[in-house]
């Protein structure tokens, strides 16, 4: 959508018009990419739960721990390890993300 918005940029070196690139779209809109703003929304949930009472659902199944075998294969990411490995690749940490880029609360 921004791109349609932004129009055609006339390349100088290459002497023809050409369409915007998804890094300069995202370097002159300054959002959030979508995976971020998902990591965001997930440790926010995350942090929701743990404030909760210990019996309330959601933190009862958070925190249960289900004493099974695992297959042999590669072993799937379970929801805990998502939130705790997508925690610190959140770009500038939650702060920076509250506030946005440019100093305005989202």
């Amino acid at each position: 959508m921004y791109r349609r918005i932004l129009g055609p940029v006339y390349d100088n070196e290459k002497e023809n018009w050409r369409i915007y690139t998804n890094k300069e779209v995202n370097a002159m809109v300054k959002k959030p990419t979508i995976i971020e703003t998902i990591r965001f929304h997930r440790v926010c949930w995350f942090e929701h739960v743990q404030g909760m009472e210990e019996n309330r659902i959601p933190k009862y199944v958070l925190c249960m721990n289900v004493e099974a075998t695992r297959l042999r294969c590669r072993p799937r990411n379970r929801r805990h390890d998502e939130v705790k490995g997508g925690s610190g690749r959140l770009v500038g940490g939650r702060k920076e993300y509250i506030t946005g880029r440019n100093g305005r609360s989202s």
